[in-house]
């Protein structure tokens, strides 16, 4: 690939290979517009000729961007505690990887275990359908995302984001991640990547401690003094980094009980839609799908509904954080593979359409929905599944789906799930299916399945910030997504950067 690209780029714009000092790719994308499929570069040249090149005001060439992360300057103040960081996601991890480097030592309570313990509970899960937390996938090492497609997208103009793909790749991820512009992991190569990020920050002189839920904090004149662990351990400390994601519901309950301001926040309802990864490949590519050098395709929809989260050759997986609950999302290995494409297919709630105005009423609603979805299912996790023909028309015998085989694990079951839905959310998806049938052909075909709901694509709450990212309590830093300032592994990674910057320009570095 580099070699072509190079002899492309001598011929293109007359220059001599012993003229080259560094060559690279930027940026990788794919143009599949206008009925033909291409891939669209963008390269990084260091040469002999780089002032020749630049006063040719040819509009394809440009001076390379400053793409490098600088830390930020400490401050003055003495830091009497190490900091704490609450939640090992994204936003947990790079705010943890920033203060380290930097010589602050923080402690991470995480109440999830570690990424191996995390999946060894998970499989037992799915074998013998009995939930407890350590089963869940939403909590532990590297958060919800550590079981997703491993998407790296964002679109912040960062650079803070170049750090972040460069401590993935130093942590094994592949090379390309820097470069192509839909960038993403995988969940199978994603756990390792995480679990050598946190063998650097121990290594840097944090620490990171699983299995310690936050259970209460202590404040005292709108300060924050310590936290409690797992009910019984306190630590003293005087700044907490809230990286708590989008399922704390517990944590979201302690904190309203101490009066930290909480508002409601939009998020969004609705179904996991299951086709043929084939179909979406020949909808996308035409005659070249199936190209090894194209993968699997994807796509992104909206209407008044809109598709999230596509996983191209990925899998619909339980994403329970409670017992008697059915929840659904999507994940994808890192070759996504999978015979079956799927997306979230949501339909947008806002607080108007809450139950009440407390600040927990979306959570209220979430909760709701999937303890219906549960009983729907047949109680025992698994989840109510329909086909899109039974869901466009007005039928009670419901069929079995015969081109698209689930992949829903532990199990699914036939059922209505327009008796889960809110009824607006039904009538939207609905109305949008059609609409994205004319996007894509075959997107509304009768035998493509739908499995529900998918309540948890953000957060319903925003704890309130200050500019500096504070917390009307003193010392109290909430961020990342389940604060409601981001959404998905990047913008929550960027977040924590951009706090644990504030903590860094207050305080002189743990002593």
């Amino acid at each position: 690939e580099l070699t072509n690209l190079k002899r492309l780029v001598i011929s293109r714009f007359r220059l001599r290979e012993n003229d080259f000092k560094h060559f690279s790719i930027f940026k990788k994308a794919i143009d599949a517009r206008h009925n033909t499929v291409r891939f669209v570069y963008h390269v990084d040249l260091e040469t002999k000729s780089e002032d020749y090149l630049l006063r040719s005001n040819n509009p394809n060439i440009t001076k390379t961007p400053d793409m490098s992360y600088t830390f930020v300057t400490p401050g003055s103040k003495e830091m009497i505690h190490r900091p704490i960081i609450i939640g090992f996601g994204p936003a947990g991890i790079f705010a943890a990887l920033t203060l380290a480097k930097q010589g602050y030592r923080p402690i991470v309570l995480e109440r999830g275990a570690d990424v191996e313990q995390r999946d060894k509970a998970w499989q037992s899960f799915l074998k013998t359908r009995t939930f407890d937390e350590k089963g869940s996938i939403l909590f532990g090492e590297g958060g919800a995302g550590t079981f997703s497609d491993g998407k790296l997208t964002t679109l912040v103009n960062d650079v803070r984001s170049r750090f972040i793909l460069d401590t993935f790749v130093q942590a094994g991820a592949n090379e390309e991640i820097r470069y192509m512009n839909k960038p993403h992991i995988g969940t199978d190569e994603l756990r390792g990547v995480i679990a050598q990020i946190r063998k650097d920050i121990i290594r840097l002189g944090g620490e990171i401690r699983f299995l310690s839920k936050v259970t209460d904090i202590s404040i005292d004149r709108d300060r924050i003094q310590s936290v409690t662990v797992n009910d019984t351990e306190i630590l003293p400390t005087n700044i907490v980094l809230m990286a708590i994601g989008h399922s704390a519901r517990d944590t979201f309950e302690m904190l309203v009980s101490h009066e930290i301001p909480i508002e409601q926040k939009p998020f969004s309802i609705g179904v996991r839609i299951e086709h043929p990864q084939e179909l979406i490949n020949r909808s996308q590519y035409g005659k070249l799908a199936g190209h090894k050098a194209l993968g699997a395709a994807d796509y992104k929809l909206s209407y008044h509904a809109k598709t999230f989260c596509m996983c191209p050759g990925g899998y619909v997986v339980a994403s329970i954080s409670e017992q008697n609950t059915v929840v659904t999302n999507g994940m994808s290995l890192s070759k996504r593979d999978n015979v079956n494409a799927n997306s979230a297919l949501l339909v947008n709630v806002t607080p108007e359409d809450f139950p009440s105005k407390h600040p927990l009423s979306g959570m209220h609603l979430q909760r709701q929905i999937e303890q219906l979805a549960f009983h729907l299912g047949g109680e025992n996790y698994s989840a109510p599944m329909m086909t899109v023909g039974d869901f466009l028309g007005n039928t009670n015998h419901f069929k079995q789906p015969t081109d698209v085989p689930p992949t829903y694990r532990p199990g699914v079951r036939l059922a209505d799930l327009k008796k889960i839905l809110p009824q607006y959310v039904s009538e939207t998806l609905q109305e949008a299916l059609p609409y994205f049938e004319s996007r894509i052909k075959g997107f509304a075909m009768p035998s493509a399945i739908l499995t529900g709901p998918e309540t948890r694509s953000s957060s319903p709450i925003r704890i309130l910030r200050n500019e500096t990212h504070e917390s009307k309590i003193k010392g109290l830093y909430p961020m990342g997504e389940g604060a409601g300032y981001a959404g998905g592994i990047m913008s929550s990674a960027i977040d924590g950067i951009k706090t644990a910057e504030q903590i860094i320009q207050l305080y002189k570095p743990y002593k």
